[in-house]
């Protein structure tokens, strides 16, 4: 296929899902089904202006004074592949399977407007809604932040140390371009690319299949190296999902001491197996039954609760969630975290350790919740997060935001990695 096909293809996924209000990931793939002449590269092609034009959609949309999927998908070639309009309608002219061309109105909406002139939470490609929390939590730096949220991500592994040095990793994936990431002592980075260039497919490498690596965002990566696992810790990891961290908490503690994955949802727990016999992890017990978790009772050195949230600090990989997301959902994930946090809590011994994470940039979610918790178990308390940072990554590495300079949250401007908050609780009695 050619630019216009692509283009056109695009054009009708993003027209998808707003007609129906599904994820990208399902639209992408019933196009792929009904289209079976398109190739992987023209696949890998549409998705990025979809999702480019996804992570994007309000200041294209106000540059264009026209918030159509046709609109939305030409200003990403014009804003984010680096045609010019000329450019692209000499690209398209003789292309059959092209969509119409761009409106006379958009277009000179689009050589004439400038963003700066836009509200602000159009700047930052977020719901308006939402800006209030973003000036909580950045201050005058908020805008920055919601722009970096709105980037293409690269693609992040961890080289997994029970089975292979990060160098002999990297060494593996050398023709996809990967590096030692610049924070997390074991991720590996494979650069996002631009335009229609796909990242590899590092999930069919041999060096997978023997446990080499996972696919891991630095950022998750890093919170879970600051829960500092000891070898001979007894360790929760109370919200388990797919099992990222406990794969990455397991090979901290060189297979010493125990890991219990649990996660009250069973299906979100279902990939874990297949992963810990990859990686090799021989000190991992994982549990979809609570009742399991009885003998636990006052028993865990450090127990991690990677609590359910609005993923906000994944919205470059997910932007689809940006402009789905409602003050209701905000609230019902504030509960859910609420209940997590004094579930959890009670498998802590005294003298161990809470850590609390979730995904998300938005203060109602991170430091509220900490606080609001702290406040009614009075026998947690707070310890900063940054003498391990610096123990960990080294003071000149990038630095993470702090609002109280105990916890911590990782963002795209800040550490180049998806957004995450992290707070260590210590129980004292």
């Amino acid at each position: 296929m050619r630019l216009g096909g692509r283009l056109e293809g695009a054009i009708s996924v993003l027209a998808d899902i707003d007609a129906r209000r599904r994820p990208v990931a399902d639209a992408l793939k019933d196009w792929g089904l009904a289209h079976r002449f398109a190739g992987s590269g023209d696949r890998a092609a549409i998705g990025n202006i979809v999702y480019d034009a996804l992570r994007m959609r309000l200041s294209h949309a106000w540059l264009m004074d026209d918030d159509s999927a046709s609109a939305v998908a030409h200003a990403v070639m014009f804003r984010q592949w680096g045609f010019t309009p000329d450019a692209l309608a000499s690209e398209l002219a003789d292309d059959k399977f092209a969509p119409e061309p761009l409106s006379a109105t958009s277009l000179s909406a689009f050589q004439s407007r400038d963003l700066a002139d836009a509200p602000a939470h159009i700047q930052g490609d977020i719901p308006a809604w939402v800006q209030p929390s973003f000036e909580l939590s950045f201050g005058a730096a908020w805008l920055a932040e919601a722009q970096a949220l709105a980037g293409r991500p690269t693609l992040d592994l961890r080289a997994n140390i029970l089975k292979a040095t990060r160098e002999k990793a990297v060494k593996a994936l050398e023709r996809a371009g990967a590096q030692e990431a610049s924070i997390a002592r074991y991720g590996i980075r494979i650069p996002a690319g631009e335009g229609a260039s796909r990242l590899p497919n590092v999930t069919a490498e041999l060096s997978f299949q023997k446990g080499w690596f996972e696919v891991q965002d630095e950022g998750s990566q890093i919170v879970a190296d600051l829960v500092l696992p000891g070898e001979g810790d007894q360790v929760l990891d109370y919200c388990a999902g797919g099992g990222g961290k406990t794969l990455a908490m397991s090979a901290a503690m060189h297979n010493k001491g125990q890991v219990h994955a649990y996660d009250a949802d069973r299906k979100r727990l279902a990939p874990i197996i297949e992963r810990l016999k990859r990686a090799g992890t021989r000190n991992v017990q994982v549990h979809d039954d609570a009742k399991a978790l009885n003998s636990l009772s006052a028993r865990c050195d450090k127990v991690l609760v990677d609590a359910p949230c609005t993923g906000t600090g994944t919205w470059r990989r997910r932007p689809d969630t940006k402009w789905r997301l409602t003050e209701k959902n905000l609230d019902e994930r504030t509960a859910q975290q609420q209940d997590a946090l004094t579930q959890a809590s009670a498998y802590v011994r005294p003298g161990g350790e809470l850590i609390y994470v979730t995904c998300s940039v938005l203060p109602q979610e991170n430091e509220e919740q900490v606080r609001r918790f702290t406040a009614e178990h009075r026998d947690f308390e707070i310890a900063s997060a940054l003498p391990a940072w610096d123990s960990l990554f080294g003071k000149d590495s990038p630095r993470p935001r702090t609002s109280d300079a105990k916890t911590i949250t990782l963002t795209p401007a800040s550490t180049d990695t998806d957004g995450f908050f992290f707070c260590r609780m210590l129980r004292t009695s």
